[in-house]
């Protein structure tokens, strides 16, 4: 088979390449910097030029992309995406309609939401890893003090200074931003149901829209409810929570944060700078005794890549409770899971005092992940629904 890859950054990307070529799959790059425009007649020019040149089976990308659908929806190809990002406003193109797409979602809570509404061009699939190259990386440093920890974190805190939420909030009525504090500190207490979009009333929503507009886009149906709760809200909500998680962590045990920014709010964290997601992050996953995983609440009930990622590296993880982990993973045996930041510290308590139970969860998560949880099982899979 020949296949038509769109060469977007995605973490990932070239584990998938390899995995398609296992299947005896050739893959061949395509990138524009337009992939992410809704419109660009040189993208579309682009396009058609590569698929003259062969005759491709299918096309793939790692998330959904409206301007490429339209240009395989054209030359009756086939496009098969893999959405690892959520939220994605671009599932709400009226693109993901054609009867070409093969749009395989993360997070089964979307899933549903798309399916029951009547889209049958969507399909669940959990996210993978690739645990060959992960553990193969397992001695490849020296440096073990870079990467050693007892409690680990790797992820944006979402402290960048040009914040969504603060300009959101910049304009509105002091009742309205009273309400969204309050709703940020109610979220902050509930794990398994983001309640934040249906929270935003019409006098809410109105008050929003005239301190930062939002327009659907032209073949969009998403709401502005929609984009303020998973964009603006929920990115807030993940600085919160993951600031608030790594304080208390820190006044109990030593924890390093892999960040790009600097954080003076926690000055006990050791902030050790970014890490190559490629090279270094597994050294990060496999050498810290508890990798946390702090998921983005817009993430309704998926598995998020850094969880597979870190088992996969034969890591210890502790996450926050998601509701499609039990589908694939037995908690207390393959990793654990939280539902408040109480509980976090206690469970961390536990197992760095209980090293035989933290080791065999670690191992046991390993081995569920190589059984049936690579992207040589995802493609199969893709492959089968094809």
């Amino acid at each position: 088979m020949d296949i038509l890859l769109l060469d977007s950054p995605a973490f990932a990307k070239l584990d998938m390449v390899d995995a398609f070529t296992s299947y005896d799959i050739h893959v061949d790059l395509f990138f524009h910097e337009g992939y992410n425009q809704r419109e660009n007649p040189d993208y579309e020019s682009a396009f058609d030029d590569a698929v003259s040149q062969k005759k491709y089976d299918f096309v793939f990308s790692f998330n959904y992309f409206p301007i490429l659908s339209r240009c395989c929806s054209k030359h009756n190809l086939k496009y098969v995406s893999y959405v690892y990002d959520s939220p994605l406003v671009a599932l709400y193109s009226y693109t993901i309609t054609y009867p070409g797409n093969y749009i395989f979602l993360f997070d089964k809570t979307i899933y549903q939401e798309l399916h029951n509404g009547g889209i049958s061009t969507v399909y669940y699939l959990p996210l993978a890893t690739n645990p060959d190259r992960l553990t193969s990386l397992a001695d490849s440093t020296t440096d073990l003090d870079r990467y050693q920890s007892e409690i680990s974190f790797v992820g944006s805190l979402y402290n960048e200074d040009h914040h969504l939420y603060e300009r959101l909030v910049h304009n509105v009525s002091s009742y309205t931003k009273g309400y969204l504090e309050a709703l940020l500190d109610s979220q902050q207490l509930i794990y398994g149901e983001f309640f934040l979009e249906k929270m935003l009333t019409s006098n809410i929503l109105s008050d929003l829209q005239q301190s930062t507009p939002y327009t659907p886009n032209t073949d969009g149906i998403e709401s502005p409810a929609y984009v303020y709760a998973n964009y603006f809200l929920a990115r807030k909500l993940a600085e919160l929570d993951r600031t608030k998680i790594l304080q208390t962590l820190s006044e109990h045990h030593p924890v390093k944060l892999f960040t790009q920014n600097a954080t003076p709010q926690l000055p006990k964290i050791q902030n050790m700078g970014t890490v190559d997601y490629y090279a270094q992050m597994p050294l990060v996953f496999h050498h810290s005794r508890i990798n946390l995983n702090i998921s983005l609440r817009s993430i309704q009930s998926g598995i998020p890549l850094r969880a597979f990622d870190i088992m996969g590296s034969g890591g210890f993880l502790l996450s926050n409770y998601q509701a499609d982990f039990p589908d694939y993973f037995t908690p207390g045996a393959d990793f654990v899971w939280y539902g408040s930041v109480e509980e976090a510290v206690q469970l961390c308590d536990y197992y760095l005092s209980h090293e035989k139970e933290r080791a065999q969860i670690a191992a046991n998560g390993l081995g569920k992940i190589q059984d049936a949880h690579t992207f040589k099982h995802r493609v199969q899979t893709i492959l089968n629904t094809l």
